[in-house]
């Protein structure tokens, strides 16, 4: 049995979680290039239902890198996978990357 492992990156969508942290687009498209000559499997670009701005990243990634598969998150809704089969269309390598949200909280959590 041979084992393979794969590199999923989510550098372009969670490194901006960090505080502080913002990639412009071409900063966006910029390190997908150097994560695809890395020989990145998978780049997350984004969460494009999320923003004009994200779409615009994640579109963008998907057009720049020709190897690597490009995928965006969403959540487990039509309108967040419809953005990102978008999003991704002109990628060579494509992929969305679907996650169900389990918190229990309907609002805003109280912290008091």
């Amino acid at each position: 049995m041979t084992k393979q492992i794969q590199f999923f990156d989510t550098t372009l969508r969670d490194g901006e979680q960090t505080i502080g942290v913002n990639f412009s687009v071409e900063q966006k498209v910029a390190i997908a290039k150097e994560l695809e000559k890395w020989g990145v499997d998978v780049i997350e670009a984004g969460f494009p239902v999320a923003s004009p701005e994200d779409f615009e990243a994640v579109q963008a990634v998907s057009r720049a890198v020709r190897k690597t598969q490009v995928t965006g998150l969403a959540r487990a809704r039509k309108g967040d996978i419809d953005a990102c089969v978008k999003a991704t269309k002109d990628a060579v390598n494509k992929q969305v990357h679907v996650f169900i949200a389990t918190s229990r909280f309907t609002g805003s959590p109280s912290f008091t």
